[in-house]
């Protein structure tokens, strides 16, 4: 019996010295056996089986990082990392979760009843028989207040105030998303949005403003970067791009995503394309 001791003992002894030596070698290349896939699933301490953590990059205090989610869907962040979504909706949502929203009443890609209950800030851009809605909210170092329009209905009748053109101010910039504008720009209104650095725009040329109009509209805020949305397919989007480069420079980004900051605008004024639809 001692001796079958003796015996598994070293037979230890051997298998320990073993998996000494054969640890470098591990080490300098050779790939070891991928582990089972009831032991990966079940440990969720290891590192390789899990996603990184997303960590935003940080910006300047005069920067702000703008996001095209799609449709009339921005998300906006500011210097310090105050996160907003246009025309919040339940189909079209950024892939964070905002702390303000800012919604419109023309569809329900627009808008939602059943916005996510973490979020800070609900903004609806309408209020109930037909009263302007006035919004004019400050959160850290974002302020956001709009500027009521009316829209048509589905019968062809005037809903006013049933959307807002909402103005985010951050980062030294004035920031407009004209919403699901139905007409040109009253005097009134013009002043009441003032001076924008940038402007997001619908150009589909049906469901909102047609082309011409919602060309004089740019004309009249003289934006120096004006960002595109709501165009449905390539077709209406390239129907705008044709009209804009009568009138400025256009550029197509390859991500749907851009830093902008007040020295960083362009200087002779542009349309910039972000991807998506």
């Amino acid at each position: 019996m001692r001796g079958v001791l003796l015996k598994l003992f070293a037979g230890c002894l051997l298998l320990a010295a073993a998996g000494h030596f054969l640890t470098p070698a591990i080490a300098q290349g050779a790939a070891p056996k991928a582990p089972y896939p009831d032991v990966a699933d079940s440990c969720p301490g290891l590192i390789s089986m899990q996603r990184p953590p997303v960590v935003p990059a940080a910006l300047n205090a005069d920067q702000v990082r703008i996001t095209y989610a799609g449709h009339s869907t921005f998300l906006l962040e500011s210097p310090q990392l105050v996160r907003i979504a246009t025309d919040y909706n339940d189909w079209v949502r950024p892939a964070v979760l905002p702390d303000i929203v800012t919604m419109n009443h023309a569809h329900s890609s627009h808008y939602t009843d059943r916005p996510d209950p973490g979020i800070k800030h609900v903004l609806r851009g309408w209020a109930d028989n037909e009263k302007p809605a006035r919004i004019d909210l400050q959160f850290k170092d974002v302020r956001v207040r709009n500027v009521p329009t009316n829209i048509r209905t589905w019968g062809g009748d005037t809903e006013r105030h049933g959307n807002s053109i909402f103005i985010y101010e951050m980062a030294n910039m004035c920031i407009a998303h004209l919403g699901h504008l139905h007409h040109t720009l009253t005097p009134q209104q013009l002043a009441e949005i003032g001076k924008v650095d940038v402007v997001m725009v619908p150009v589909d040329g049906g469901a909102t403003l047609d082309l011409e109009g919602m060309i004089d509209v740019l004309r009249a805020l003289k934006a120096p970067l004006m960002i595109p949305m709501h165009f449905f397919s390539s077709f209406t989007l390239d129907r705008f791009l044709q009209r804009a480069r009568q009138e400025w420079d256009v550029e197509t980004a390859d991500i749907p995503s851009t830093l902008i900051s007040k020295t960083t605008l362009p200087v002779k004024p542009k349309v910039l394309v972000l991807p998506g639809r």
